[in-house]
């Protein structure tokens, strides 16, 4: 699978990563529902075989559940075999059930010790700032993140969800090394300000949810919005309620007449379509079992000509024309 360099001195990532939110199951917040074990840790092995060579988790993620089925999963694997491990702080488990947002020094030194543990690894390969929360505390969260680093228990540091001032911030006190937005066709906010000062002073790109959330797989329809469980947290975002819904799904079926003429899918057209900017060095590919991720790694193959990226072009201008006109903007 074709690598790129993650900023300017850091490893060679495969251009799709391994996404392990979904794998945290349904018992937090932001979960996606019931995930089987036994399938979360084939899934990863899986992309493992399929040259994918590094995975993206979180301390969060079933509060811990995503971590610790990704250690499970890698101490199966040969050490040369191994994937790079990405992870994150600064959302912590209240103990009640919901999340608690903190970047203070102690607490962030705190979270790195568990997921060491939970991964069963000696030093994290990429440590992020799962979000920019207390903002004011940003600062102290990227000193200590460079203070773990410096001990060896980290070996590169990010960002994740960052706007491009708050990374202009911590850019003063010592370079990023990654920014991990969102970005998809149905969330392009990255490239006003986010993508751009990335590629101004070189600091790698790592995008999540590039299929939407599911909505960019040609997978999803209006029945499965409503059969979505009560413990998936897409109920309630507004991307996957009326009138959203209806209007991304209309976009959807236009784009997968464009991916049909390709000979592509839905999914591959979406991540290729993410893929597209040298900016970005890799996308974030989220799979719940060894069939998911293996339908969407060949998207890493997949190169978007001028003609259809301005088709596609044309057709995110409309989506957003009609989101405007029900949101009354």
């Amino acid at each position: 699978m074709q690598r790129r360099q993650l900023g300017i001195d850091g490893p060679e990532v495969s251009v799709i990563g391994l996404g392990t939110w979904a794998i945290g199951g349904g018992d937090w917040p932001f979960g996606w529902g019931e995930q089987d074990e036994h399938d979360a840790i084939e899934t990863i092995h899986r992309a493992v075989d399929l040259g994918i060579n590094w995975i993206d988790t979180a301390a969060v993620y079933g509060f811990g559940k995503s971590e610790k089925l990704v250690g499970r999963a890698l101490a199966s694997i040969a050490a040369e075999d191994r994937p790079l491990i990405a992870t994150k702080c600064g959302r912590i488990d209240n103990g009640d059930g919901t999340i608690g947002k903190s970047l203070i020094r102690q607490s962030v030194i705190n979270e790195c010790e568990a997921s060491l543990q939970r991964l069963g690894v000696e030093c994290i390969d990429l440590y992020q700032m799962h979000w920019p929360e207390p903002d004011e505390q940003i600062e102290e969260g990227w000193e200590t993140l460079l203070e773990l680093q410096k001990q060896g228990k980290v070996r590169y540091v990010g960002v994740s969800n960052h706007s491009a001032s708050q990374m202009q911030r911590l850019q003063g006190i010592n370079p990023i090394q990654s920014s991990q937005p969102p970005y998809s066709m149905i969330a392009d906010e990255a490239e006003e300000s986010v993508l751009p000062y990335c590629g101004d002073q070189g600091i790698g790109v790592v995008c999540y949810s590039p299929m939407g959330k599911g909505l960019l797989t040609g997978a999803f329809d209006a029945k499965r919005a409503s059969s979505l469980a009560e413990n998936d947290h897409r109920r309630r975002d507004p991307r996957f309620q009326s009138p959203q819904l209806e209007i991304n799904l209309r976009f959807v079926q236009s784009i997968e007449k464009i991916a049909t003429r390709l000979g592509w899918t839905v999914a591959e057209l979406s991540i290729a379509w993410v893929l597209r900017l040298p900016v970005v060095t890799s996308a974030i590919v989220g799979s719940r079992s060894a069939s998911q991720i293996e339908q969407t790694a060949i998207a890493a193959s997949r190169e978007l000509d001028e003609a259809t990226e301005r088709e596609i072009a044309v057709l995110i201008n409309m989506r957003k024309t009609l989101l405007s006109s029900v949101q009354g903007v």
